[in-house]
C-alpha cells in the first residue's frame, strides 16, 4: 500500500542555527503522523546529520537530502554521492527537482542514473517532474511530463518503480502570477497514475506515491 507522503524542501535557505530551532520546535509540538503517512524534510547537505539526530525520537519523520550526484564515486569536486547519504543513514534523495533541471541542466538521462544509484543504495528517491508556462499553456502538459517519467523511470522494474515518490511540480505556476488548483494538481497526478499503470499494471501504478 502507497503512504501519503508529506514533504518540505528547505532549498538554500536557513543557518545551521535556525534550522536546529525550527526541528525542535516541530518535535516540540508533536504533530502525529499517521502509520501509512511520512513527513519528510529536505534540508541542505551540512544539515543532514543534524536534522536526522533531532528528528530520531519522531516516528515516521525523516530526512531527505535535496540532490545527489550521477555518479557512485570519483573526483567530482563539490558532490555528494548516495553512498555518502546512505552512510549517515539517510533514507530519501530529492531528485530532478526543476530548480536542478533549470540552473544546473540535468537531463533525464542524468536523472535516470540518480534514480538507478539511489535505489541500488536503499535510499528512496523522490523524483520530480513538472511542466513550464509554455507548455501548459500549449495544452501538451501530459505528453512533456511523461517524457520525463519515459526518460528517466521507465527503464525500472515493475518492483523498483513501486519503490520511487513522485513529487508533481507545477512549475508554470512557480513565479508566474498564475496559481495551481488543487483539482489541476490532482488532474495531473491521474495523469500520471493512468501512464504509469499503461506502461506497467494497474497494480503497480496503485502503489506509487504521488
Amino acid at each position: 500500500m502507497r503512504k501519503q507522503i508529506a514533504a518540505a524542501n528547505w532549498k538554500m535557505n536557513s543557518t545551521y542555527q535556525n534550522g536546529e530551532k525550527l526541528l525542535s520546535d516541530i518535535v516540540e509540538a508533536g504533530a502525529a503522523v499517521g502509520e501509512n503517512q511520512v513527513a519528510v524534510f529536505a534540508v541542505p547537505f551540512p544539515y543532514l546529520i543534524m536534522a536526522k539526530e533531532k528528528l530520531a525520537g519522531s516516528k515516521n519523520y525523516f530526512v531527505s537530502a535535496q540532490n545527489c550526484y550521477q555518479k557512485k564515486n570519483g573526483a567530482y569536486t563539490g558532490e555528494t554521492s548516495v553512498e555518502m547519504l546512505d552512510s549517515i543513514g539517510i533514507k530519501y534523495v530529492v531528485i530532478g527537482h526543476s530548480e536542478r533541471r533549470e540552473y544546473f541542466k540535468e537531463s533525464n538521462a542524468d536523472l535516470a542514473e540518480k534514480v538507478n544509484l539511489s535505489l541500488a543504495t536503499g535510499i528512496t528517491p523522490i523524483f520530480c517532474c513538472g511542466e513550464p508556462l509554455a507548455i501548459r499553456e500549449e495544452g501538451t502538459q501530459n505528453a512533456y511530463v511523461e517524457t520525463q517519467l519515459k526518460e528517466s523511470l521507465y527503464h525500472l522494474s515493475e518492483e523498483d518503480l513501486q519503490k520511487v515518490v513522485i513529487a508533481y511540480e507545477p512549475i508554470w505556476a512557480i513565479g508566474t502570477g498564475k496559481t495551481a488548483s488543487s483539482d489541476q494538481a490532482q488532474e495531473m497526478h491521474a495523469y500520471l497514475r493512468s501512464a504509469l499503470a499503461k506502461q506497467y499494471s494497474e497494480a503497480a501504478a496503485a502503489n506509487v506515491s504521488i
